[in-house]
């Protein structure tokens, strides 16, 4: 049986991948807004906006409330927690090894003290 896999729009990372995507959800973090404010910051139409929001949308960044003609728009950051995680695991790999380096420098330094060195 063939495993079937999220369309990639629907992909968290993906979705987080674009700059502007990324500048939406900042935007976001401040509160709920109107597609019109979304839009206003960025040098594109509203249509190029609101496929962005249809991507985070379908990867559930954002939640859409219509209020009349408006469609209103806010951040919905559980599903943020699985980058947290992804990057919390390279954070413990780079935190053991710069533990590492540091532990092997104060090693180097005890065997090779500065002043010694500027003796030459």
């Amino acid at each position: 049986m063939k495993r079937r896999t999220k369309p990639s729009s629907y992909d968290v990372f993906s979705a987080v991948g674009d700059p502007t995507r990324r500048r939406v959800l900042d935007l976001l973090s401040r509160g709920e807004l109107p597609v019109r404010h979304i839009a206003a910051p960025f040098a594109m139409s509203r249509p190029a906006i609101s496929q962005h929001l249809r991507i985070l949308r379908n990867a559930g960044l954002v939640r859409v409330r219509h209020a009349g003609r408006e469609r209103f728009y806010r951040l919905q950051p559980q599903p943020l927690r699985e980058i947290h995680n992804w990057v919390l695991h390279y954070e413990r790999f780079w935190r053991g090894k710069l533990k590492a380096l540091g532990e092997y420098l104060d090693q180097e330094e005890e065997v090779t003290p500065k002043d010694s060195a500027n003796d030459a």
